[in-house]
Parts: structure tokens; C-alpha cells; sequence
């Protein structure tokens, strides 16, 4: 199965590394460009979650899940795995529901870029972890290890990526409520000017 996930693998980190150039893109821009891009996002959100899901799955193929997690770098590798296809599955969900909303305000277009990042900063580390695991091994993790974590010995997630996660984790529902109530509040002005 290795050599399936190795090439199933390309096309979740394609797909989503061309969503977040298209939301910092779209971020900063209200042009007819950016509109066009954030018109096939979701789309390519939909096809990159699809992929990741499948990448994920013939990933758990490759080696038995003791084997795994008996290593920093397989364990660290399931756990960027893991958090990359999530931050991925979470930015489709809030586009898909939210909408063009989401473009809405600065703060808004902060959090998208946020999440942006945050997703593609995930799938670097699970591609160079993954690397490693193949025996293919990255100049990237050379600045992962300036961060705190080298890839042969850190059994853990540095305490810095759980601060991101928690400030990502209170951002997206109160994104969500904000954007919800501004939406509610639109709908009954254009009601009450009819």
C-alpha cells in the first residue's frame, strides 16, 4: 500500500495548497479575479477532503498502527495528518455554510487567512514527516526543528501548536455566531425596507 499512498497523497496537498493561495488571495482582494477563485473553492475543498480521506485511509495500510506509534516520527506523522485533514474538513464546512459571508469585515478575512495558514502549515509538516517516513527526507524539517520539534526524537506536539489549536478552536464557532447574527440581521432590514 506504501506506494499507493505515496501517489494518492499528491493530490490532497495539491488541491489544498491551491486553497490556501486562493483564500489569501481572495482575502485581500475583492476583485473579479478573486471572486472567480473563491467560486471553485469549495469545489476544490470538496475534492481535496475526498482525497485526504482516501490518502488518510491507505496511509493507515502502510504500517500496522503499533508500528506507528511506537516512533516519534510515525506518531507525529498521524498526528499532523490528522490535524491537517481536519483544518481542511473545518475550512470547507465554514466557506460551504457560511458562504461569501465569510469575506465579510476584516476580522472575518483575518480568520480565513488564519485558517489558511494554519491548514498549510499542517500539510508541510505532514508531508515532510511522511517524507522522512519513506526515506525521503526534507530541508523542511531543519526549520521545523528551529520550532521545537525534531522529527527523529519529539514525542509531542510543542506547546505553541496547542495555543494555535485552542485559539483556532474558540475562533471558528464565534466566526460562525458573529456571521449567523449578521446575516439574520441583514435579512430583516432588507424585509422591514420592503
Amino acid at each position: 500500500m506504501g506506494p499507493y499512498h505515496a501517489i494518492m497523497v499528491h493530490f490532497p496537498v495539491a488541491l489544498w495548497t491551491v486553497a490556501s493561495g486562493i483564500l489569501f488571495f481572495r482575502a485581500f482582494s475583492d476583485g473579479p479575479l478573486a471572486r472567480a477563485f473563491d467560486r471553485v473553492l469549495v469545489p476544490l475543498l470538496v475534492i481535496g477532503v475526498v482525497t485526504g480521506v482516501v490518502s488518510y485511509a491507505l496511509g493507515l495500510l502502510v504500517w500496522s498502527p503499533d508500528t506507528l506509534q511506537a516512533t516519534p516520527l510515525g506518531r507525529n506523522h498521524m498526528i499532523a495528518a490528522s490535524w491537517s485533514l481536519c483544518s481542511w474538513v473545518a475550512v470547507l464546512f465554514l466557506r460551504w455554510r457560511v458562504g461569501e459571508m465569510v469575506w465579510e469585515g476584516r476580522v472575518n478575512r483575518l480568520i480565513m487567512v488564519g485558517l489558511g495558514a494554519l491548514g498549510a502549515s499542517q500539510l508541510a509538516a505532514t508531508g515532510t514527516l511522511g517524507g522522512h517516513l519513506h526515506g525521503a527526507p526534507a530541508y523542511l524539517s531543519e526549520l521545523m526543528r528551529v520550532f521545537g520539534w525534531d522529527v527523529y526524537h519529539t514525542f509531542y506536539s510543542p506547546t505553541w501548536v496547542l495555543l494555535v489549536l485552542a485559539v483556532v478552536i474558540v475562533a471558528m464557532p464565534v466566526l460562525a455566531i458573529v456571521t449567523t447574527r449578521g446575516r439574520a440581521a441583514r435579512s430583516q432590514r432588507q424585509e422591514a425596507i420592503k
